[in-house]
């Protein structure tokens, strides 16, 4: 590998010493790093500006109740900063070609508009930006400007100029001391020769207004879960706040509506998503948490609550008898609105007692299940990866082959394989990196 000052001549890297990771979620950052421990190059890619994928948006984890940056943040220092690690973020995978320990990977590294090199992430140029701009990290509760980063963590720490939303008025450039902005870069086409491959691209939500009948997008006091993650963490769009979008007050009766878009043959998500009976747990125990003097009542309803990692039965149990969190079993039929207050009415059916209800909350969380991204399987298609009837990445056993997919050299991790938590995911990050590595000290012989 040859660098000519701050600018690294990526084919001239040695595919036999390099691996690429596509995707910087919390399974591909673990992945890159262990990888590079064992002193071989990798090429982390990520298409958005910021490694950190989802875990970055959360406010804790569970079943620890964890602070989710102060798990991910030295991590993301790691990977800034670790010498055998090149980050390509706001970039995307085009073509691969090639055989393991000789795969030749095109890599899009779109225009920033912002010189990496020389941009310290001050912020000096944000607010002479006139544009405002919904936030797509705080799933839209928030504003960001047209030049920006997603959070206060980002890595890179460097601002990306929003083109659809620029109007070029250059205040940005007039205002940047270090002469970091030029408006006029274009993207770049990079070639990589590389000698294995981990695909680690995440996941996306079930988009819950499909089930028009529970008030999504109709209601403003139903949300889903990842903009109710926002609205409690501190670096959100309302301070860690818990408040109602509709007028600003604090719920006193939330209800939170689990299994949307999980374990529906006729939405084709036939599976379970493993995390959301958890995650709708702990983001119940985080509405008493935060506003215990407040939140008077908490109901959880669920079709089934399978907590099967360690510690999760506990926390579930937990949740009840310290917190007072309610549960019904049972399948919400509908969702309606309350036009003067505000306030939303569930009707359901408790299964366990047959008693048809109606319950009224001042706030609704829908939690939604795991999909895989909607882009998977074209990238599948480039390298002739099988994809599951699931639609994520199939591998060869999830017994004696849980990491390795149908072409020799190329390995998934994370949620690209299957729904997973945060500790499968970076243990089948840290499983693909050393699958990864036998490729590449083997020259990619099998």
């Amino acid at each position: 590998m040859t660098v000519a000052g701050d600018k690294i001549d990526y084919s001239a890297m040695n595919p036999t010493e390099t691996a690429l990771v596509i995707g910087g979620g919390v399974a591909g950052m673990q992945a890159a790093l262990d990888i590079a421990d064992q002193n071989y190059q990798v090429v982390l890619v990520e298409k958005t500006p910021s490694v950190g994928g989802v875990m970055a948006m959360l406010d804790k984890t569970f079943p620890t109740l964890d602070c989710s940056a102060c798990i991910l943040t030295p991590r993301l220092s790691e990977v800034s900063r670790h010498p055998n690690i090149k980050l390509l973020t706001y970039s995307e995978v085009t073509e691969i070609t090639g055989e393991a320990g000789d795969f030749r990977v095109k890599v899009l590294k779109k225009a920033r508009k912002v010189l990496e090199d020389k941009c310290s992430g001050c912020g000096d140029c944000v607010p002479h930006c006139p544009i405002q701009v919904k936030n797509e990290f705080d799933q839209g509760l928030g504003y960001r400007k047209a030049i920006y980063i997603g959070f206060p963590q980002s890595t890179p720490l460097i601002y990306t100029v929003d083109t659809d939303n620029c109007i070029k008025c250059e205040l940005c450039v007039k205002s940047c001391e270090r002469d970091a902005i030029d408006l006029t870069m274009e993207d770049e086409e990079i070639e990589i020769p590389v000698g294995a491959i981990i695909i680690a691209t995440g996941y996306e939500l079930f988009d819950v207004s499909k089930y028009r009948r529970l008030g999504y997008g109709r209601f403003k006091n139903v949300i889903n879960a990842l903009e109710y993650e926002r609205l409690i963490n501190a670096s959100g769009p309302t301070g860690g706040n818990l408040m109602r979008l509709s007028d600003g007050k604090i719920p006193k009766s939330i209800g939170f509506v689990q299994c949307v878009g999980a374990r529906d043959v006729k939405e084709g998500v036939p599976y379970c998503s493993r995390v959301c009976c958890m995650y709708g747990v702990k983001n119940a125990v985080m509405a008493k948490e935060l506003q215990h003097e407040n939140v008077k009542d908490v109901t959880v309803y669920y079709a089934d609550i399978r907590a099967y990692g360690k510690g999760f039965e506990e926390f579930y149990q937990m949740s009840k008898k310290r917190f007072g969190i309610k549960f019904i079993r049972g399948r919400v039929a509908e969702i309606n609105e309350d036009s003067k207050t505000g306030d939303v009415f569930i009707s359901a059916e408790n299964t366990e007692t047959s008693e048809l209800l109606e319950q009224k909350h001042e706030l609704v969380v829908l939690c939604p299940g795991i999909l895989p991204p909607r882009d998977l399987k074209e990238l599948a298609d480039k390298v002739g990866l099988n994809v599951g009837p699931d639609g994520f990445i199939a591998i060869e056993h999830p017994a004696s082959n849980p990491v390795d997919t149908n072409i020799p050299g190329v390995y998934v991790a994370g949620c690209a394989e299957s729904a997973k938590d945060i500790p499968d995911s970076v243990a089948a990050g840290s499983a693909a990196a050393m699958r990864a590595s036998i490729t590449l000290s083997k020259g990619g012989a099998s």
